[in-house]
């Protein structure tokens, strides 16, 4: 909405253009000096306190939009509760990454031709510390750039000295108490990253093509034979049963009896298993490897079967698997197949779909295998955490995902806890020389020559689950643990509830005696706009400095799987992303769109959206938006130059001018909402209502319903007190608008704040608040239901003027007409801006009736006060030909449009089939082209009168 027009000189000390690059870089520096990140745990501040565990990102780690989308969400909450006065702690870290770190390190090795093996234990855990210092962390140097407002100085590693000893006093107090303990069972086993697994760090692929490959075994001392069916014929070789069902009658003769083993020296006995069999499944005869399946595991403790371990650490068959020792897995797939056809014992083979399951950070096959680890008990731990939401002590936001929590909770296994890694936290037990097991916090003093450390390390994820204590001190009592525990709120993506979240409830429940935070706020996954999951192999990887800084095509072609060409990279980078596809093709790639923008983008999505698909076009949107902000701030800096500050105090002006007082209210309404937004984790609907607010409310119709109280001469503000209270209450409003928008957008906000007029007691920074509160507004429902009519008058003269294609500077006779004598009232009274706004001439409030003027065109508003005419003159504006060639032009559209609706309406079982949302939908917009048309074949009758 704009009018020509002498206005004072705009904010003389800002750039015309805004430049985020230029804004950004100073005010993260001013903050830490500020202190303004500082979480004070000294027992005499008595503020509320609010506390975020930030999830510690991996050491190896580099951001990506799943870490930005992370780091805004948290980041504008913090940034709220610290504005509303609360003692504020974002506890910063990062994590040591066992599996992900030593693989690194390992390659770094490999390329100098040596092994972990080469350096021993000692040098190489030295090694890792020292690429630790060089390399590690750099995602933390990262989010500083999204504005994280993180207490930096209390930034803490997970193999921190300090946390090394929390660690260690949690495995000896579970140990203890029984709750953890050392056992032979059967693990999931990566060969690649040569340690054992949890359940979770296994990706189960599902889909994949595989085969049903079947053989016989011979029964001993007969011809019959029983045949099996496996999708991996190389376990075999570690058969030590075949079970059939008990029931089925096939098979009742053969209970009992042993079937020859075809490879080894070894008997394999019939057993009958109601748990294991389904009959009608395959042959109904399973073959049971207890030392590498998982059920066959249970089968095999039910029937008490030996346990016969066939492979290798690193995936290759070990001695007991007679002629096949020494070849890797799929080799030996092969091979035991061939072996069994050439001993004419092969049954045949079909396609069949299995899920392969994959090793999370080798992406290899896992193995299940029998081995010796520690693992922790987790029944009683997880039935506590599963009361604590129940109970309401702690709550998931968004709810749904209470059931899966729920689900995992209830049907929770013990937990594989070691690892077979020299990065990590050593496991605190000694190994006697005749099989003794002490475990402790130190090394006992009686553990002398003979005795040895346990060469494992624990789970990542141990160290991880005592996050929201052990990085305040625990085991020790200290001031911040009694402050800052427990957390307010937890909040990460969904896909690591398993993982983390559900871990750290456990043992904040078990260690502390309460749960480890008061909510839970889980986010979606952040993918392409096509709604695929980001990875280098899809090419479809967004960097968000890219997105802060500006990137071209060939920077985004980095991003892709390596060795991928240039030209093969952004080729996939177009699919994944359509909506910038032009732009790649021109050289552009993503322009600078600065870090406001990305996060006000990432802040509009609702936390309750699964998947979240990145549109770069959207964050165009927002960059627009910081434009907005900045132009509009500029010219109210011009109009409040001059502005006797002494009368800025924070508290909304006193007015009575009508649009002050409809802003005012209309700011209160806002408030109100962002508000609730942020407190109830909507972060979404605070930000949409302060970008409409902004946008719509304060920019378009605010700042141009008072250009006229406020242009003077020679772009002089009059020195009138409607101009005075007008300006106090724009230099209100701008102010309070900014401390709305800091926790979404904090760097445009802080520049802008430090140029606005502002009541003295502020303090030094924005950031340090007040949020806005109802005090800051006035409650004046009366001004928002008026301005409404006052808005719909205007803009439906201006939809007349734009549809007819009136000259944007031309004055065109106005009249408006009804029957109300309070909206006539109400209507006069702003008569003198609705000409303003609208370019009327002449511009008359009168009764419905009346001779119409020729060439008049006309519009219905309707209103509480009953509908009200909106009289446009166009006589001599528009011409008749132009006239008539513009309702052509529209009605041509219009009957296009409305012939494919009929056709989509017409074909065969649309009305059947398609929602009725969307029948309803397809009427509404069926109707409105026909009314529309209705419009058109009107205005034509009436162009004969122009």
């Amino acid at each position: 909405m704009t009018t020509a027009g002498n206005e004072p000189t705009a904010g003389p000390d800002l750039n015309k253009a805004y430049e985020p690059k230029e804004v950004e870089e100073r005010w993260y520096a001013f903050w830490e000096k500020e202190g303004v990140f500082h979480a004070n745990e000294d027992p005499s501040d008595t503020r509320p306190t609010y506390v975020v565990p930030l999830p510690p990102p991996n050491v190896t780690g580099s951001l990506h939009m799943g870490h930005a989308m992370m780091a805004t969400l948290e980041d504008v909450l913090v940034r709220f509760e610290r504005m509303r006065g609360k003692n504020t702690l974002w506890q910063p870290g990062i994590d040591h990454a066992g599996i992900a770190t030593q693989t690194v390190v390992e390659r770094q090795l490999k390329r100098e031709g040596k092994t972990r093996q080469d350096l021993g234990r000692e040098a190489f855990v030295e090694r890792v510390w020292k690429w630790k210092a060089e390399s590690g962390g750099q995602i933390m140097r990262q989010m500083r750039v999204l504005g994280a407002s993180q207490d930096w100085p209390r930034t803490k590693f997970t193999m921190d000295p300090d946390l090394s000893v929390a660690v260690t006093e949690a495995f000896v107090r579970l140990y203890e108490e029984g709750l953890i303990y050392r056992a032979k069972r059967l693990i999931n086993w990566c060969p690649e990253c040569m340690t054992a697994l949890s359940d979770l760090e296994v990706e189960n692929e599902e889909g994949q093509n595989g085969e049903l490959f079947q053989f016989a075994y011979k029964v001993e001392g007969s011809d019959e034979e029983l045949v099996v069916a496996t999708t991996r014929p190389e376990t075999m070789l570690g058969d030590t049963a075949v079970a059939v069902h008990p029931d089925d009658p096939r098979y009742k003769h053969l209970h009992g009896k042993m079937l020859v083993h075809p490879f080894v020296d070894r008997l394999v006995p019939i057993i009958t298993d109601a748990i294991l069999v389904d009959p009608k499944f395959g042959t109904g005869a399973v073959k049971v490897t207890p030392a590498h399946d998982f059920n066959d595991f249970a089968t095999g403790k039910r029937h008490n079967l030996p346990e016969i371990n066939i492979l290798n650490l690193d995936g290759t068959m070990n001695a007991e698997a007679g002629p096949f020792a020494g070849l890797e897995r799929k080799r030996a797939r092969t091979a035991v197949k061939k072996a069994l056809d050439e001993k004419g014992l092969a049954r045949g083979a079909k396609p069949h779909i299995l899920a392969l399951p994959k090793c999370q950070r080798s992406g290899g096959v896992v193995e299940p295998m029998i081995s010796t680890q520690w693992f922790c008990k987790m029944k009683n731990m997880a039935d506590a955490a599963i009361e604590a939401v129940r109970d309401g002590r702690t709550k998931i936001i968004p709810e749904e995902w209470t059931k899966t929590y729920d689900h995992f909770l209830e049907n929770i296994q013990d937990w594989c806890v070691s690892r077979q890694l020299w990065w990590g936290h050593q496991i605190p037990a000694w190994h006697g020389p005749n099989g003794e097991i002490k475990v402790s916090r130190t090394r006992p003093p009686e553990c002398g020559e003979g005795w040895t450390q346990d060469p494992d390390v624990l789970d990542t994820w141990f160290s991880s689950a005592l996050w929201p204590f052990s990085t305040l001190g625990w085991p020790n009592e200290t001031n911040a643990l009694k402050k800052f525990y427990p957390a307010n709120d937890l909040e990460t993506g969904y896909d690591i509830i398993f993982f983390w979240v559900a871990r750290m409830m456990m043992f904040g429940l078990h260690f502390m005696g309460e749960v480890p935070f008061k909510r839970i706020l889980m986010h979606g996954m952040v993918v392409d706009e096509t709604g695929d999951k980001m990875s280098k192999v899809k090419g479809n990887v967004i960097d968000p400095l890219d997105l802060v800084y500006g990137a071209k095509p060939e920077a985004i072609a980095e991003h892709a799987a390596p060795g991928v060409p240039v030209q093969e990279a952004l080729t996939k980078f177009k699919k994944s992303y359509p909506s910038i596809a032009a732009d790649i093709e021109k050289g552009v790639g993503f322009p600078a769109y600065g870090t406001d923008a990305v996060r006000y983008t990432l802040a509009t999505y609702p936390p309750s959206n699964k998947r979240i698909a990145l549109a770069p076009k959207r964050i165009e949107g927002y960059r627009h938006f910081a434009n907005k902000i900045w132009n509009a701030s500029r010219l109210c800096l011009g109009y409040l130059e001059g502005l006797d500050a002494s009368k800025v105090t924070g508290a909304p002006p006193a007015v009575k001018g009508f649009f002050n007082r409809w802003i005012l209210a209309q700011l209160g309404k806002t408030i109100a909402i962002a508000t609730t937004g942020l407190s109830n984790f909507r972060i979404d609907e605070a930000a949409v209502e302060a970008y409409r607010f902004f946008w719509n409310d304060f920019c378009d119709w605010y700042l141009e319903v008072t250009k006229p109280i406020l242009r003077g001469e020679g772009g002089v503000v009059p020195n009138t007190p409607e101009a005075e209270e007008t300006r106090l209450t724009m230099a209100h409003v701008l102010e309070t608008s900014l401390r709305l928008l800091h926790p979404l957008m904090p760097y445009i906000t802080e520049e802008l704040w430090q140029r606005t007029p502002r009541p003295a007691s502020r303090r030094s920074s924005l950031a340090f608040g007040p949020y806005p509160t109802a005090s800051d507004a006035i409650d004046d429902d009366a001004a928002i239901r008026d301005m409404e009519l006052f808005k719909a008058v205007v803009s439906a003269a201006r939809t007349i003027r734009s549809e007819h294609e009136v000259e944007p500077k031309a004055e065109v006779p106005l009249a408006l007409r009804t029957d109300s004598e309070t909206a006539r009232a109400l209507l006069t009274d702003r008569l003198p801006t609705i000409t303003f706004l609208t370019r009327g001439k002449d511009t008359v409030v009168e009764k419905v009736g009346g001779p119409r003027e020729a060439g008049t065109m006309a519009g219905v508003v309707p209103s509480p006060h009953g509908p009200i005419e909106i009289l446009v003159g166009l006589k001599g504006l528009v011409t008749k030909d132009k006239e008539l060639t513009r309702i052509e032009r529209e009605l041509k559209r219009i009957e296009k449009d409305l012939a494919a609706i009929e056709k989509k309406m017409s074909s065969k079982g649309f009305l059947e089939r398609a929602p009725k949302e969307v029948i309803d939908e397809t009427n509404a917009l069926k109707k409105q082209l026909e009314d529309a048309r209705g419009r058109l074949e009107e205005s034509k009758k009436l162009a004969a009168e122009l």
